[in-house]
């Protein structure tokens, strides 16, 4: 059976795309899931387990599991991304400098994902905001198709993706929440890219990459091209559109 679902969560709005659902409650066990991250990893929520961590209220030997693997992943690309993605230099709307939202998203629907498959479900589509778990193909086997906006507006696409298979697809722009990603090196907004998009095989890592992506700006494909397994473009203030080689596979042509 077909399943679909959008859900107001984390932020933003969650779309759920099931081709080929074994039983109805998969969307309940999804939106569960998501406000289960929401409450655990918000920094816009008090009581949140990242919100105790970064006001010094909890260690992070004292966090679930899960917030503990996150965390590990988050410190290895600190390294991996040369300072750029550092969780713990981005000033965060609960009054810390510590917001994983950057990678968390992505881990939540990489999971989610996981969920699905473990459950039967082969050919599904789920977008929270821009980080999108693809696998199999669309209705009628068709494949799957993802809109990038264009910087000039919400009504116009700057280019559109075409999957089939596996893929996470990983967008980070000042689209809906303006300038919000920061660069660690100046502590002020990155302002110079519209848009970041990178696809690969893990959607967690993509996000991060997209991120980082977003600070080092046209100069940032090469870093992502020795990256194996991922490729994305960036799309400049004036939508001008810069990609690395892989990444032009994926772009539907007129």
């Amino acid at each position: 059976m077909a399943l679909q679902h959008v859900e107001a969560v984390m932020g933003t709005m969650v779309s759920i795309d099931i081709v080929d659902a074994s039983e109805p409650t998969l969307i309940d066990m999804l939106v569960s899931w998501f406000h289960h991250v929401d409450a655990v990893f918000s920094p816009y929520k008090e009581d949140s387990t990242i919100t105790q961590i970064g006001r010094g209220d909890m260690r992070i030997n004292d966090a679930s599991p899960e917030v503990q693997q996150v965390l590990t992943r988050c410190n290895e690309l600190v390294g991996e991304t040369r300072g750029i993605f550092d969780v713990w230099a981005i000033p965060a709307p609960n009054g810390t400098r510590f917001d994983p939202c950057g990678y968390v998203k992505g881990w939540s629907v990489q999971l989610a994902a996981s969920l699905l498959e473990a459950r039967g479900a082969h050919h599904f589509l789920l977008n929270a905001g821009g980080d999108i778990a693809v696998r199999g193909a669309h209705h009628e086997s068709r494949p799957w198709r993802v809109g990038i906006r264009h910087p000039g507006g919400s009504d116009c696409l700057a280019l559109t993706l075409q999957a089939h298979g596996n893929f996470g697809i990983a967008t980070s722009g000042s689209y809906e929440r303006g300038a919000h990603i920061f660069d660690p090196r100046t502590g002020q907004p990155s302002i110079d890219i519209a848009s970041a998009t990178v696809v690969g095989h893990n959607l967690a890592d993509a996000d991060a990459y997209a991120t980082t992506l977003a600070v080092l700006g046209v100069d940032g494909l090469q870093w992502l091209a020795e990256r194996v397994g991922y490729s994305g473009c960036v799309i400049t203030a004036d939508g001008l559109i810069h990609s690395t080689d892989e990444f032009d596979q994926y772009v539907l042509r007129s």
